[in-house]
């Protein structure tokens, strides 16, 4: 039985960590293959397979510039991913308050010094 496709979306391509570096070195511009590659210790095919698939959902883009092709960011293919994890905002905001208030009130015990009792 065939394998289904796994990078049908920006979810699956970026669940790659390969995929995930490529993008962050495209965020300061555009590169050639061979740049990426290197940057990244492997080779100029596993590299052109990466960004085949990162191509294919959007996620980068290619032109000719001479005899070589520059590959960039398309950061609004990650629109998906971000409304996504965006809507777990409230649970990280709400979280880290509790947190910051637990820390808050270590420091003022802390300060207040031993309790009654307390014949440290």
């Amino acid at each position: 039985m065939a394998r289904a496709a796994t990078t049908s979306d920006a979810f699956n391509a970026i669940a790659e960590p390969q995929r995930r570096e490529i993008l962050v070195l495209l965020r300061f511009g555009e590169r050639p293959v061979t740049d990426l590659a290197r940057n990244l210790g492997m080779t100029q095919p596993q590299a052109s397979k990466h960004l085949r698939v990162l191509r294919e959902v959007g996620l980068v883009t290619v032109r000719e510039a001479g005899r070589q092709r520059l590959y960039g960011l398309d950061a609004s293919g990650l629109r998906p991913v971000h409304a996504w994890v965006g809507g777990f905002e409230r649970f990280w905001n709400e979280s880290f308050g509790r947190l910051d208030d637990y820390v808050q009130e270590l420091k003022r015990e802390r300060q207040e010094g031993p309790h009654d009792g307390d014949d440290r």
